[in-house]
């Protein structure tokens, strides 16, 4: 069995005040600076590299990437999380610029797949609405035939089958 390592509650009551980094004032407080740090970090190679990888072998999209970069850096002291809300949009439009030059497709992160899906389906609705009633058939009865044929057929139902379970009551 696997024990349990989290934290008690109330124990962040007893550890040391500013134990953390993330407890203690950040080391860069201006969003430009913050901005040409991560765009020193980003522009090593090898750090790019790995974030190619990642985008490119395990599917993430940038705006996940860049979070995780954004809140590391706030988890390790380094700027605050307002900061990370100012700096995100030019980390993330670095990483896109640098993924789309090393001819890596990566998605944005901002599309609602299931939003963009049901918007395709209403074109095609749209589209199929207008091409029956080029063709003189009122799409509304083409609708109630489609609603008909797709009508499940019911079957009688059997008499229910006596429980015989252990906490199964008896008949009295």
């Amino acid at each position: 069995m696997r024990e349990l390592s989290g934290p008690i509650p109330g124990q962040s009551l007893t550890t040391t005040p500013k134990g953390f980094p993330w407890e203690r004032p950040p080391e860069i407080t201006d969003p430009e600076e913050a901005i040409q740090m991560h765009l020193a970090r980003l522009s090593n190679p090898e750090m790019m590299e790995s974030i190619a990888q990642i985008i490119e072998l395990q599917g993430l999209d940038i705006k996940t990437v860049t979070t995780g970069i954004l809140r590391s850096a706030v988890a390790g002291g380094i700027h605050s999380i307002d900061v990370s809300l100012l700096v995100a949009p030019v980390i993330h439009e670095f990483i896109k610029q640098t993924t789309k030059a090393l001819g890596i497709e990566a998605d944005d992160g901002f599309v609602d797949k299931k939003a963009k899906a049901a918007q395709e389906q209403a074109t095609i609705a749209m589209r199929a609405k207008k091409q029956l009633k080029a063709m003189g058939v009122n799409p509304k009865e083409v609708a109630k035939s489609v609603e008909a044929a797709a009508e499940p057929v019911v079957e009688e139902e059997s008499a229910p089958m006596p429980s015989k379970g252990l906490m199964s009551r008896s008949a009295m």
